[in-house]
């Protein structure tokens, strides 16, 4: 038998149970829901409530917010764009995106804003893909004028207040000179949010809207959207960001009343989505079997080998190394093995139990979905904890490496 076929071993889904298990018994998780798949097999972990201080159960069709494992699926509506030859992957973004022509480029990354350079060449829909197009989260200089100036301006985070309608949001940006020469330098985040204007711009629709036709719906994710509404709201847990200090489970976004609740302005592409286990793993089944759903194509073969290896030269590397050397949280784990594809990470190196190729992202609300070519296998594991403490990091660092062990032929 090709051990793509095989499944568990029922003695490390028990183990599984067990880990996972402790970390909600320790009173720092309230509750998880977990799925991971081989071949054949799906299993589903279920433990814990839906609040802090107890009442309904964690449930399969438990609604999370996904934060930045967003980023994998919104990115599939560029690449449809792609495979219909609406967009190509050298060509400038300026028709589409004018507020990003005729770039400024810091003299010193550091620098002051007014201290600037002709950018050498139009930025790309490839340095959009790669997050190389001149700005976003430097984890080399967590502290600079540009920082401060397009955290200001723009108002993107886990935990912040709404974000202006795009328009608005591309104008600020616009304003703003880039860091570095487009192509130049891996930074996080903000070029996500960038990709997601230029679907809706490109389309003529919502980028929720163009994800819903192209990617969600034929894919069966009927609970992945940039919002939940009423009739779903009670699926919805609260977000926690326990206080780094005491551990208290302060509330960053209520479900009722909450953020999540209502239509945003702004779609998130870096990190707007809420979704379920079982959405997000008929996403990165698709991914596995390169682009098919059963007998529909939902992205080309090649399109999705783009998304799933690393784009990063090796000058570009070096930034996305530090990402992982100057945040706490290290035991958050699978990203820190290597590269970046387009939207997620690619992992390069082996540095812990997963082989190389395996591909997804982790998210800063306590979410974590990854795919392994190898093994066939896709790990989800979704909980109510942001990463303001480490808790929730290390129990995705435990999930990783007990399911491994569960593969054990």
């Amino acid at each position: 038998m090709d051990k793509h076929d095989n499944d568990f071993s029922e003695a490390g889904l028990r183990r599984l149970h067990e880990v996972l298990a402790r970390h909600v018994e320790s009173k720092k998780i309230p509750g998880l829901v977990a799925l991971v798949s081989r071949g054949g097999r799906t299993h589903v972990e279920t433990i814990g409530t839906m609040r802090h201080d107890g009442g309904e159960p964690m449930r399969r069709d438990t609604i999370f917010r996904m934060a930045s494992v967003s980023k994998p699926v919104t990115t599939a509506a560029v690449m449809v764009l792609l495979d219909e030859c609406r967009l190509r992957l050298d060509e400038p973004v300026d028709p589409w995106l004018p507020e990003l022509a005729d770039r400024r480029v810091l003299k010193r990354p550091d620098g002051p804003l007014d201290d600037t350079v002709p950018a050498r060449r139009p930025i790309t829909v490839r340095d959009l893909l790669t997050s190389t197009f001149g700005l976003g989260l430097d984890f080399d200089l967590p502290v600079s004028p540009i920082g401060a100036a397009t955290f200001e301006r723009l108002d993107y985070s886990v935990a912040s207040g709404p974000a202006p309608d795009p328009d608005e949001w591309m104008r600020r940006l616009g304003e703003l000179p880039l860091s570095y020469q487009p192509g130049e330098r891996w930074q996080y985040d903000l070029a996500n949010e960038v990709l997601g204007v230029l679907v809706s711009r490109v389309t003529g629709r919502t980028l929720e809207t163009f994800l819903r036709e192209r990617i969600l719906d034929p894919l069966g994710m009927r609970d992945t959207a940039f919002h939940v509404p009423a009739e779903k709201i009670d699926r919805l847990p609260p977000l926690y960001g326990p206080d780094p200090q005491t551990g208290e489970f302060l509330v960053w976004d209520e479900a009722e009343g909450g953020r999540s609740s209502r239509p945003p302005a702004f779609q998130g592409g870096g990190g707007g989505l809420v979704s379920t286990a079982d959405d997000y793993h008929a996403y990165f089944r698709m991914l596995l079997n390169h682009g098919m759903h059963g007998s529909e194509r939902i992205l080309s073969r090649p399109a999705v080998e783009l998304m799933t290896t690393n784009r990063l030269a090796p000058g570009q590397q070096a930034a996305r190394d530090s990402m992982y050397r100057n945040i706490a949280h290290l035991t958050v784990g699978q990203g820190q093995q290597g590269g970046w594809g387009f939207g997620m990470a690619v992992r390069t190196r082996r540095g812990d139990y997963a082989p190389l190729g395996q591909f997804g992202w982790d998210g800063g609300t306590g979410t974590t979905a990854y795919a392994d070519p190898d093994n066939r296998l896709t790990g989800i594991l979704l909980t109510q904890v942001g990463m303001s403490t480490p808790d929730s990091a290390r129990l995705i660092h435990d999930f990783w490496t007990t399911l491994y062990q569960a593969v054990d032929s």
